[in-house]
C-alpha cells in the first residue's frame, strides 16, 4: 500500500468531487497520512481526517429544498450575506471536539489573514474553527478572527495548497485542481429521482437568493455572476503559478465549467465527475510506472 500526501483545492461546489477521489484513492489501494485543504478542500479533508465523510456525504445527497432554505441565515448589510451558523452548527456536530494535533491523519486548513495579507496554515486546535476560517468565501460568510487575525477562505491567496505537505514522508504527493481549463468530457447518467432534486433545489434556491441578494437577477451579467468569475478567474491564475514552484506526482484536473462555483445542489454529480477523474489519472500513473519509456 502506497501511502500519498493529499492536496485539495477550492472552487466552491465543484468541491463535492474530492469525496469521489478520495473514494476511488481508497478503492485503488492508497493510505491516505497527510492532507492540506483550502475551502471546500479543507472542509472535506478535514470531515475526511476525522472520520465523518461518510456520514457528510450521506447528509448532502439527502437533502431537499426545505433542508437548504432552513440552512441559509442571512445577514445583509454586514460583512458577509450569510453568517454560516446554521450550517456549520452542523458541521460541527458532525466533527465534534476534535482538535488537529490529535487526527489520525496529518491536517492542514488553509486560511487568508486579511490583516498581514498572508495565507495561515491552521494545523493545531479545533478542527471545525480552522475549516470554518478556511471556508469563509468573501462576501458570502462572514470571517473567523482568531488570536487578532481576521480569516478568509483560504483559496484566496492558494488554491491547491501544496506547500504544507512538501515535508511529509509520503511516496507520493497528489494535488486536486477545481479550477482546470480543460474540457468537461464526462456525461454522468443520473438517476431520475436526483434529475428531480437538482431541478428543484436549483430553482428554489435561486429565486431565494434573487429575493436576498442586491440586484435584480437578470438574464446575462449580474452582481453574482460576475462576482463568480471573478474568482473563477483569479484562482485558475494563482494555481498555475503556485503548480510552477510545486510540482506534485499526481495531478487531478476538476474542469471549471463542470458546475458553478455556488451550484451546490450538484452533489450527485460533482462526487461521480470526481470518480471518473481519478480514476483516469491512477490508471495513467500506473501505465507511465508499468511502462516509463512509452510515448
Amino acid at each position: 500500500m502506497k501511502s500519498i500526501s493529499l492536496v485539495l483545492g477550492s472552487g466552491g461546489a465543484r468541491g463535492y468531487a474530492h469525496i469521489g477521489i478520495i473514494e476511488v484513492l481508497e478503492d485503488y489501494g492508497y493510505e491516505i497520512k497527510s492532507i492540506a485543504g483550502s475551502s471546500m478542500g479543507a472542509l472535506i479533508g478535514g470531515l475526511y481526517a476525522c472520520g465523518k465523510l461518510d456520514a457528510y456525504k450521506e447528509w448532502v445527497l439527502t437533502l431537499d429544498v426545505l433542508d437548504v432554505l432552513k440552512l441559509l441565515d442571512f445577514t445583509i448589510g454586514k460583512i458577509g450575506f450569510i453568517k454560516g451558523d446554521r450550517v456549520f452548527s452542523i458541521m460541527e456536530e458532525m466533527i465534534g471536539e476534535n482538535n488537529i494535533e490529535d487526527l489520525p491523519i496529518a491536517f492542514t486548513a488553509v486560511a487568508t489573514d486579511l490583516t498581514t495579507q498572508k495565507e495561515v496554515w491552521l494545523q493545531r486546535g479545533n478542527l471545525s474553527v480552522a475549516v470554518r476560517a478556511s471556508i469563509a468565501i468573501p462576501t458570502i460568510f462572514t470571517p473567523v478572527e482568531i488570536k487578532n487575525k481576521i480569516l478568509i477562505d483560504g483559496g484566496i491567496l492558494n488554491p491547491v495548497p501544496i506547500g504544507p505537505t512538501l515535508s511529509d514522508m509520503t511516496d507520493l504527493t497528489v494535488a486536486v485542481n477545481l479550477n482546470s481549463t480543460i474540457i468537461m468530457k464526462h456525461q454522468i447518467i443520473m438517476p431520475e429521482k436526483e434529475k428531480k432534486r437538482q431541478h428543484l433545489l436549483h430553482g428554489k434556491i435561486n429565486t431565494f437568493l434573487e429575493q436576498k441578494l442586491p440586484g435584480k437577477e437578470e438574464p446575462g451579467l449580474n452582481y453574482t455572476k460576475i462576482f463568480r468569475k471573478t474568482i473563477d478567474a483569479m484562482q485558475h491564475a494563482i494555481t498555475r503559478y503556485k503548480m510552477a514552484g510545486y510540482q506534485p506526482d499526481v495531478v487531478i484536473e476538476i474542469p471549471s465549467n463542470a458546475c458553478g462555483f455556488y451550484e451546490f445542489h450538484k452533489a450527485y454529480e460533482m462526487i461521480e465527475i470526481g470518480k471518473k477523474t481519478a480514476a483516469e489519472a491512477l490508471e495513467r500513473l500506473d501505465d507511465a510506472t508499468l511502462h516509463p519509456n512509452s510515448g
